[in-house]
């Protein structure tokens, strides 16, 4: 018995031991009938019977089921303690002289003990979960279910206890065709996710609602079942989790698909044990930590135990929310947060020299095209010559690594912010391909990514607060695609190509990583889903405008420049690309030049030194874009 039992509980045990004493007695005497139906059973066997299970009971937990949650394991523990009962009472009765009533009575106690005990819970808990199918009037939403039969049973034992429950459950969609026309959780399975929509259509009367209990649909195959939705004006909705459907829980409040779920791959799988030989014990700088990639990179890395964190922004509210969530969520993990500007040289190099980093992750910079466009110079000193001003200072403070995020659009740059970035890479890989001729030095890994879904100025978040305010939802220009990834996934790729790119027995050459973004999605279908999932009809509900290409804006990006190779690494989701290098010296030297001009505002001179550096540089024409498209 555990310690400090409530008085609810040690009435349940009271209740239990008198039935399952009760039973275990009733069997014997049930037993010796059909064994032997002329003669009585002694009345010594009923009570060893009830001792018996009580024995076994105890020490077993039976004293403690709450027969409205009795799982299957339960019966069968229960059905096991019968054969026990029948097995040792057998026993007893041979030792101490007592005559059987039959050969096969051993057989017949073992049976009449077993359903004695376990049909009394089975029974309770089938009328407690009656289906909810019969239990929902009729006026109710009619609900079909997606997903598999183990998630389907747990929405429906949960729909079930609802005092009333709110859907009428109408069938199952599976996520294999293997399972269609089957039974699956006491329902129907109509059809399999490939021919959903058709057999939608079939049903009369239709339903009015899918509800996703399957947490692995996501990405092409959730936005397929989506477009049948709204060709048939269904509403989706997805159960929140499955720990949100226990027996304590009810029915769980049904949410709206998160526009990740849409864009979503499958999970990469990802080589923790190098990560962690990367991170685990090392003092880690990461600079722009307040923002979106600096923030989940934080986040990672304090899980994978680091000596110690120096987080670094110009922003005060961002590094203060990042270094407060990491006090809640990673306290053991000894932080600083540091407030400095990337440009600054002396600050950084102080920081640098005072916190002596062994891994440098470099997120900050200034990413909003159009706004970067509007100022190129402040754009060149940060993305550009802060760069140089971390690598610098990384190297001369002794860190082993240093990690540049870079950005598709350093692709054959149609903006100032590509273009810099772009810059940004070129130090960097001048800087690595020294440490490498050298065998001392700072290494630098540079890896290039799309856009992040939910960061900060984002496209989805835009939406979003254009949908709140009743639309319109404004696009750029009806063909214009974006590569997408979470932050999540993105950061762990990150860390997984800096933890690839620091050995030198991988990759010898050095590169630049390149996350697998899959396929790029139209703005345009991205707007159209998100007007979807708010329950609304695009273009009569919520309008869509279209405002024209902005300057610096591309309708499409790209993830390789021409001159460079792509070529598969050991690890899925991750390429590698031999870079364009150019001499340390030379980068050192142009870094200069650029420095002093910035200086000076001189910004005509700025941009044509930038054009001589990255001569792919240039502003295409839409209409020669969506010819190169096609």
């Amino acid at each position: 018995m555990r310690q400090n039992a409530s008085p609810h509980l040690l009435r349940r045990m009271a209740l239990n031991l008198a039935v399952d004493g009760g039973s275990a007695a009733l069997g014997v005497a049930a037993a010796w009938w059909l064994a032997q139906p002329a003669r009585h059973c002694p009345p010594s066997l009923a009570v060893g019977a009830a001792l018996v299970v009580w024995l076994i009971g105890l020490p077993s937990g039976f004293a403690r089921l709450h027969w409205r949650f009795v799982s299957f394991r339960d019966l069968v523990a229960l059905a096991l303690a019968g054969l026990g009962v029948a097995l040792l009472l057998t026993l007893f009765m041979l030792g101490a002289g007592f005559w059987l009533p039959s050969p096969g009575f051993p057989v017949i106690l073992a049976l009449v003990e077993s359903t004695l005990l376990t049909l009394p819970k089975l029974l309770y808990r089938l009328w407690r979960e009656r289906l909810p199918v019969r239990a929902a009037p009729a006026r109710h939403r009619r609900a079909i279910l997606v997903g598999s039969g183990e998630e389907a049973e747990l929405f429906l034992a949960a729909h079930a206890r609802a005092p009333a429950p709110p859907y009428r459950i109408c069938g199952l969609i599976a996520l294999s065709p293997r399972f269609a026309g089957g039974r699956m959780a006491g329902l129907d399975i109509i059809a399999s996710l490939d021919d959903a929509e058709a057999a939608l259509r079939r049903l009369t009367p239709r339903p009015d609602l899918l509800i996703i209990t399957a947490s692995v649909l996501t990405g092409p195959g959730l936005r397929r079942l989506l477009g049948s939705a709204a060709a048939l004006g269904l509403t989706v909705l997805r159960t929140p989790s499955l720990t949100s459907l226990g027996p304590a829980q009810g029915v769980p409040d049904l949410a709206p698909i998160a526009i990740e779920d849409l864009l979503q791959r499958p999970q990469v799988p990802l080589d923790m044990a190098r990560m962690a030989a990367l991170i685990t014990g090392a003092r880690v700088l990461v600079t722009g930590a307040g923002g979106s990639i600096g923030a989940e990179l934080t986040r990672q890395v304090a899980a994978l135990a680091p000596a110690e964190l120096l987080l670094l922004d110009s922003s005060e509210y961002a590094l203060w929310q990042i270094d407060l969530e990491l006090a809640e969520t990673a306290p053991h993990i000894p932080r600083q947060a540091a407030i400095a500007d990337i440009r600054d040289q002396p600050r950084i190099t102080a920081l640098c020299q005072a916190f002596a980093p062994d891994l440098v992750l470099h997120a900050a910079a200034l990413k909003h095209v159009p706004i970067v466009e509007a100022n190129p110079l402040e754009a060149l000193r940060t993305n550009a010559l802060g760069t140089r001003v971390v690598a610098d200072a990384a190297a001369q403070a002794g860190a082993r690594l240093m990690v540049l995020i870079s950005t598709d659009k350093a692709v054959n740059p149609a903006s100032i912010m590509g273009a810099s970035k772009r810059l940004a890479e070129l130090y960097a890989q001048a800087q690595d391909v020294a440490a490498r001729h050298t065998g001392t030095g700072l290494r630098v890994v540079t890896v290039r990514f799309g856009n992040v879904l939910g960061s900060t100025g984002s496209v989805v978040e835009l939406f979003r607060r254009q949908l709140a305010q009743g639309g319109p939802l404004t696009i750029t220009a009806p063909e214009m695609r974006r590569y997408f990834m979470t932050a999540k996934e993105a950061v762990g790729l990150c860390l997984e190509a800096a933890s690839v790119g620091a050995d030198a027995a991988i990759v010898p050459e050095g590169g630049i990583f390149v996350l697998d973004m899959g396929e790029p999605l139209r703005i345009l279908d991205l707007a159209r889903q998100m007007i979807q999932l708010a329950g609304l009809r695009p273009e009569t509900d919520i309008k869509i405008e279209f405002t024209g290409i902005r300057p610096g804006e591309k309708l499409f990006e790209q993830l390789f420049h021409g001159a460079e190779t792509p070529r598969p690494t050991a690890l899925p989701g991750l390429l590698v690309a031999t870079p364009r290098r150019a001499a340390l010296a030379d980068i050192r030297a142009a870094f200069d030049e650029l420095a002093a001009l910035t200086e000076t505002r001189d910004e005509p001179a700025a941009l044509a030194l930038l054009q001589r550096l990255v001569p792919e540089f240039l502003r295409p024409s839409p209409l020669a874009e969506r010819a190169a498209a096609e």
